[in-house]
């Protein structure tokens, strides 16, 4: 769940993954020009596609959320640099691997193995 008030911003492009929670937090600042410790979501995705990584801080510490999309891709917006704002439902939908422009599942898993 979002926090009341946080704002969600989608890092155009791709990120390194290799990055940890101070070198994306650098990155917000430096190339976002955002401010990393308030309270916003900073969401940043792979090159493969595949993978997403969520930052953010409470305000008491920061935190950082992985996901890796089984199959398929995670919908990026089409940009190649800047930021993008989402609502929340839009990161909900992101991040089950629906097209959040149409939700609509993309795949789902039909059995365990």
């Amino acid at each position: 769940m979002i926090p009341p008030g946080a704002k969600v911003w989608v890092a155009m492009g791709h990120t390194d993954m290799r990055k940890g929670m101070q070198g994306l937090a650098l990155l917000v600042q430096q190339h976002l020009r955002r401010d990393p410790h308030g309270g916003d979501l900073f969401v940043f995705r792979g090159r493969a596609g595949s993978l997403v990584k969520v930052l953010w801080h409470d305000g008491v510490g920061m935190a950082l959320f992985a996901k890796r999309i089984e199959k398929g891709r995670f919908i990026w917006p089409s940009a190649r640099e800047g930021v993008v704002s989402l609502t929340s439902p839009q990161l909900a939908c992101l991040l089950d691997g629906i097209d959040w422009r149409n939700p609509q599942y993309s795949w789902r898993p039909t059995c365990a193995g």
